[in-house]
């Protein structure tokens, strides 16, 4: 097919981060046990972090070389012809690359969306009202259905149903109501509303739901080690809420984009033993992960120093892509 300059250019951008997404993705997919292993030895805040950045490393990755190297050695040193001939395959991955983005900006903005009706729903139905002893502020609904979460990803807000505030004591609520303000301290719904902008290796195939998964797991757990803070009678309370709310009924979260104090009963029962089992909560050795990645980041710097730093940089990627184009 015949294209004109810049739409060589999107189609030569589009196919380079297909391609290098894919690439990144297999090498991800493979580093994942490992990962997920080492998650296991250190703190959950560590673990969520390792897990997250792993996660968005395919997409990251493939970003870094469209914008970095590509687009410049591209416009620098490809000529102002008025049209070229560009090869089937690069047509092919080109619509890939933009097939799984486009998937997964329509899926992000979509759950942003959702968000922003439900929020503004509670808004409009639920009662604000000031709780705890470190005066949170959370909307209360007249609602059956068991709920107390963080809905939103800009302006998150703590959303709780009136079945929850009536079942739970004094102690159990304050506990619960510092679970949820970790998750907003911790940006946790920004942090899903990425994973969800995150591309698939081809459209509506992901093949890294266990890191997702992990790293939904290790949050939780990183949101009551905080919230308990070393304190056992604390821990008790959280770990009593956690059953006592469980019991009342999971239901699905009406948004994508809320952390809930019990999502899903899957996770329940260790949560719940290591809030008993566990009350100092002291940090796990960190010395996996450090050399994780320590070794992954001489990698990366040594990989990256070699093309910065090779005069010819620019022109041999520009020949890469000619390749590419063909």
């Amino acid at each position: 097919m015949i294209l004109p300059y810049y739409l060589r250019l999107l189609c030569l951008s589009f196919a380079t981060f297909f391609v290098a997404h894919a690439l990144s993705w297999l090498i991800v997919r493979r580093l994942a046990p490992t990962a997920l292993k080492i998650a296991e030895t250190v703190s959950p805040r560590w673990s969520s972090r390792l897990l997250f950045g792993l996660r968005m490393a395919p997409a990251a990755i493939a970003l870094f070389l469209v914008v970095g190297f590509c687009v410049p050695s591209y416009v620098w040193l490809e000529p102002h012809i008025a049209s070229e001939r560009v090869g089937f395959a690069c047509i092919l991955a080109a619509l890939l690359g933009a097939a799984i983005s486009a998937v997964a900006w329509v899926r992000g903005f979509l759950a942003v969306g959702r968000t922003a009706r439900y929020v503004r729903l509670c808004q409009s139905t639920g009662v604000e009202a000031t709780v705890g002893r470190n005066i949170a502020r959370v909307l209360v609904l007249n609602d059956d259905v068991p709920l107390m979460a963080v809905a939103g990803v800009i302006r998150p807000r703590l959303v709780v149903s009136r079945s929850v505030m009536n079942a739970l004591s004094d102690e159990q609520k304050e506990a619960a109501f510092r679970h949820e303000a970790a998750h907003r301290i911790s940006r946790d719904n920004l942090k899903k509303f990425f994973f969800l902008l995150a591309p698939d290796v081809v459209p509506f195939v992901s093949g890294l739901s266990n890191l997702e998964n992990g790293w939904t797991k290790f949050t939780e757990w990183a949101a009551d080690d905080q919230a308990v803070d070393g304190d056992p009678q604390r821990a008790l309370s959280l770990a009593s809420a956690l059953v006592k709310v469980a019991k009342m009924g999971v239901h699905p979260t009406p948004s994508y984009l809320l952390s809930s104090l019990v999502d899903d009963d899957r996770d329940l029962e260790t949560r719940v033993d290591r809030l008993l089992r566990e009350p100092a909560y002291a940090e796990k050795p960190l010395a996996p992960m450090v050399a994780f990645a320590r070794n992954a980041s001489l990698v990366i710097a040594g990989v990256a120093a070699t093309i910065l730093l090779w005069p010819e940089s620019l022109g041999g990627i520009h020949r890469l892509l000619e390749h590419l184009v063909q």
